[in-house]
C-alpha cells in the first residue's frame, strides 16, 4: 500500500498519527470490497454471484463505503506498526480514530489516530545525586529479641492461678454499654471477647480499668473519650460499661535452651546453632532492606531530576491492576469489592485517586530502570545466573539444585534474569553517584523506614 505518515507528539506521552493513503489503493480497496459483496449477495431477481455492482452500490452503498474504509485503515495501520519501533501504541492503549473519513475513490484517503506510547526517557543527569546508606548492626541484643519473639510464639497459654488481671495477661470478658436509665444497650453487648491486657486491642481501651479485677468479677466502668478518639461513634462521649471477667490466662514461656532450639526446628542441634542461623537470616534481611532503601532513594531523585509524563492508559492499567489485586486479597470479585467499599462509606473513584500519586512514582521508577538497562545495554551471562543460584541457595539455606528447581518455570527464570540485570544496573550507578553513611538504626527501625 502506498501511503505517507506523520507522527506528532502530544502531552502525557501520547501521539497523533496522520496517514494519507494513495487514491489508487483506495479505488482498489473499494473494488475488492464490491467483489466480496458480489460473491455473497443474494438479491431477488439475480443469481448468487451475479448481482451487478451498480445494484449493490445502490442497495448497500453506505455499508460498502464503511467496510472499505475499515479495511483501508486496518491495512495501513498494520503496515505502519509492523515497521515502526519508536511510536508503537501501548498494548492496553487502543488507537482512537479522531474522525471517520469520507470515501471518494477519486481522492486520497486521509485519517488521524491518537494513542499512548511508551514514554521516551533518556536519563543523563546524575549530578547532585546522593544516596545515604543506613548503618545497622546485628548483635546479641537483636538476636535475643528475635529469640524472645520465638519463645512467645511457642508459649503455652494456661489459666492464671490467682485469677487477678495484670498487664500482659490474656483475658476473656463480657461487656455491654449501660444507658442513663441503667438499662443495657442491646446492640453493644459482646460476649467472650479475648485480648491481651496492655495491647489496647479492644474498642473502649479499658486495659487500665480492668487491672486488679478477678475472674467472675463484674465492674461498672465509666470512660470519657476525647474528641479526636479513633472511633468516631465514641469520640467526645462518656460511656458506662458493665464488664465481667470470664477468664484470666498467662503465657507459660519455654526455657531458652538446646531443647527449645530443637523444638523450633529439627535442623538445630543446639541453641548456638539456632542463634547462628538467626544471625545469618537477619544479616541477609538487613542487607536486602538497606539495598531496597538505597534503590528507592536513588530512583526518587532520578525521577525528580528527569521529569516526564505517564500515559493516561498506563496509569489506568496500573490502578486497575491494584484494584483487582485488592479484590483477590479479600477473596472476592472486583465488582463485589466496589459494593463493599461503597457500603463502608467510600467510593472506588476516591480510592483510585488516593493511589494515583504512589502509582505514578512506581511507574516512573520502573520506566527509568528499563530505560537505563537499554541505554547501557546491560545483559547477564549464564555464569552470572549460576552465581545467582548459588547466592540464593546460601541465603536461603537450600541446595543449588533446589533453587534451580524453583526457577525451572520459564516465567520464574525470566524474573530472575530481569532482577539480575537490575542489580547490575544499580551496582554500576552506585559507582557514579555519591554514597554516604546514613543514620545509625536498630534492626527494627530499619524496617520501619519509608
Amino acid at each position: 500500500m502506498k501511503l505517507t505518515k506523520e507522527f506528532t507528539n502530544l502531552e502525557k506521552s501520547a501521539v497523533k498519527l496522520s496517514v494519507t493513503v494513495d487514491k489508487a489503493d483506495v479505488e482498489q480497496a473499494y473494488n475488492s470490497t464490491i467483489s466480496k459483496y458480489v460473491k455473497n449477495a443474494q438479491i431477488p431477481g439475480f443469481r448468487k454471484g451475479h448481482v451487478p455492482a451498480s445494484v449493490l452500490e445502490k442497495k448497500y452503498g453506505e455499508s460498502l463505503k464503511a467496510d472499505t474504509i475499515g479495511e483501508i485503515i486496518d491495512t495501513a495501520v498494520s503496515e505502519i506498526f509492523e515497521k515502526e519501533t519508536d511510536n508503537r501504541p501501548l498494548p492496553y492503549a487502543q488507537p482512537v480514530l479522531e474522525e471517520m473519513p469520507a470515501l471518494d475513490v477519486t481522492k486520497d484517503l486521509k485519517f488521524t489516530l491518537t494513542y499512548d506510547v511508551f514514554p521516551k526517557v533518556s536519563v543523563k543527569d546524575f549530578a547532585g545525586v546522593t544516596v545515604k546508606e543506613p548503618q545497622v548492626t546485628v548483635g546479641d541484643a537483636e538476636i535475643d529479641e528475635e529469640i524472645k519473639a520465638m519463645q512467645e510464639r511457642n508459649a503455652m497459654v494456661i489459666e492464671k492461678k490467682d485469677n487477678t488481671v495484670e498487664k500482659d495477661n490474656i483475658v476473656t470478658i463480657d461487656y455491654v454499654e449501660v444507658g442513663e436509665d441503667g438499662k443495657e444497650i442491646a446492640d453493644t453487648k459482646r460476649q467472650d471477647y479475648v485480648f491481651t491486657v496492655g495491647s489496647g486491642e479492644n474498642l473502649y481501651k479499658i486495659d487500665d480499668e480492668i487491672l486488679g479485677m478477678k475472674k467472675d468479677e463484674t465492674k461498672e466502668i465509666t470512660k470519657k473519650f476525647k474528641k479526636d478518639y479513633e472511633d468516631s461513634d465514641l469520640a467526645g462521649k462518656t460511656v458506662k460499661l458493665n464488664v465481667t471477667i470470664k477468664a484470666v490466662k498467662v503465657r507459660d514461656l519455654p526455657a531458652i535452651d538446646d531443647d527449645f532450639a530443637q523444638d523450633c526446628n529439627e535442623k538445630y542441634k543446639t541453641l548456638a546453632d539456632m542463634k547462628a542461623d538467626i544471625k545469618r537470616n537477619m544479616e541477609v534481611a538487613k542487607d536486602r532492606r538497606i539495598r531496597e532503601l538505597k534503590n528507592n532513594s536513588l530512583l526518587e531523585q532520578l525521577v525528580k531530576k528527569n521529569p516526564f509524563d505517564i500515559p493516561a492508559s498506563m496509569l489506568a492499567a496500573e490502578l486497575d491492576g491494584r484494584w483487582n489485586m485488592m479484590a483477590q486479597q479479600f477473596q472476592t470479585t472486583p465488582e463485589q469489592l466496589e459494593k463493599m467499599i461503597v457500603a463502608s462509606g467510600q467510593t472506588k473513584e476516591t480510592m483510585l485517586k488516593e493511589w494515583t500519586g504512589d502509582s505514578e512514582k512506581m511507574l516512573k521508577s520502573r520506566i527509568i530502570v528499563d530505560a537505563l538497562i537499554r541505554e547501557r545495554n546491560i545483559s547477564v551471562t549464564p555464569e552470572e545466573i549460576e552465581a545467582q543460584y548459588a547466592k540464593i541457595a546460601e541465603e536461603g539455606g537450600m541446595t543449588v539444585e533446589e533453587v534451580k528447581d524453583h526457577y525451572k518455570d520459564a516465567r520464574a527464570k525470566e524474573y530472575l534474569i530481569d532482577d539480575t540485570k537490575e542489580n547490575k544496573l544499580y551496582d554500576e550507578i552506585y559507582k557514579e553517584v555519591k554514597v554516604t553513611k546514613g543514620d545509625k538504626l536498630t534492626f527494627k527501625e530499619l524496617f520501619e523506614q519509608r
